[in-house]
């Protein structure tokens, strides 16, 4: 079984990064300007806040990934409970960070979609279906640890791919439906600027798959859960 490097696809990451942010910042800009409207300082200050905290938060899980998959860096010096721990604690507070940190844009850009209250309020009550069924599968079959990815720490752990609730219909349910949660902001909000900053959220995710996580999968488990 070979290793991969911490560096593996991160330039590709990098890459992809810095496309979607000139895509993204440069719609904003160009949004504001074609609806000649003034964009107020805080819903800039809270919007670019919004963008870094899911960067942050995926170099995070990146780099204590790669350091324990390649050389066990934070249970050598740390202990399995320790360097787990600290670990998970940063993971949660930075995922819950992601939608934090878009109430306020929503709030900031209210009525800004110019669609009716019902329409999205009811597009809100749609995504919650698959978002509580996702919720549940976690919670009765894949795990909080095995979705925090305790598998880069735990070099005991030896579970098969997960078939059972979601996961029987798609290989990928923490990254298509997992981050639907994120639209809510935008949607109760009728928000443009907090439904596109979910969106880039939800494109974002997908790097980390890609090129973290799948080169990830090849290493531990010697291949990815196809169909």
């Amino acid at each position: 079984m070979h290793r991969n490097t911490i560096w593996q696809g991160q330039g590709k990451t990098l890459l992809v990064t810095l496309a979607a942010l000139v895509l993204l910042v440069g719609y904003m800009v160009w949004r504001g300007v074609s609806q000649g409207v003034e964009t107020p300082r805080t819903m800039w200050v809270w919007s670019l806040v919004a963008i870094a905290v899911p960067i942050l938060h995926q170099q995070w899980v990146w780099l204590f990934w790669r350091l324990e998959l390649s050389s066990s860096w934070f249970t050598r010096h740390w202990g399995f409970r320790l360097g787990f721990g600290v670990y998970a604690v940063g993971f949660m507070f930075m995922f819950a960070g992601r939608l934090v940190a878009l109430i306020p844009v929503g709030i900031a850009s209210k009525g800004s979609l110019g669609l009716p209250v019902w329409l999205t309020c009811g597009a809100a009550a749609l995504i919650t279906v698959p978002v509580a069924y996702l919720a549940w599968s976690v919670g009765r079959y894949f795990t909080i640890s095995r979705a925090l990815g305790i598998d880069h720490f735990d070099k005991t752990y030896n579970v098969p791919f997960e078939r059972r609730g979601i996961f029987r219909y798609t290989n990928n349910g923490m990254y298509i439906y997992g981050f639907l949660f994120l639209y809510y902001p935008g949607l109760l909000y009728a928000s443009e600027q907090a439904l596109l900053i979910a969106l880039f959220n939800h494109l974002y995710i997908w790097t980390h798959y890609f090129f973290t996580e799948r080169p990830d999968m090849e290493v531990i488990y010697g291949g990815t859960p196809e169909r």
